[in-house]
């Protein structure tokens, strides 16, 4: 048996180990898309950190991308940037592969 509990114990902390890299991807990649937001806003300086902030705690408030991307969206709208929905999912995409391979 205990060649089989090793096996689990391996796969469990494999396992927390890639949740863990995940996590801090997804943190990662919303801060990098919060500090392209507040270029695109005209922010500079502690704005941008502040909205940077702001872009991850938004995505608190539910599972999945779907928050953060109506942050953005929200945010864009009310400041009159002309940004496309397919614009800013893309840079969401491209801002993980990115984030993911800063904390590989």
């Amino acid at each position: 048996m205990s060649q089989f509990e090793d096996r689990e114990r391996a796969y469990e902390a494999r396992f927390a180990h890639d949740e863990e890299l995940r996590f801090k991807a997804m943190a990662r990649r919303n801060r990098l898309l919060g500090r392209w937001a507040a270029e695109k806003l005209g922010r500079t300086g502690d704005a941008v950190t502040a909205y940077e902030n702001e872009v991850i705690r938004a995505d608190f408030s539910e599972p999945g991308d779907e928050d953060v991307f109506r942050k953005v969206r929200a945010d864009f709208d009310a400041a009159g940037v002309a940004v496309s929905d397919s614009e800013i999912r893309m840079k969401m995409r491209e801002l993980l592969v990115t984030a993911a391979e800063q904390v590989s």
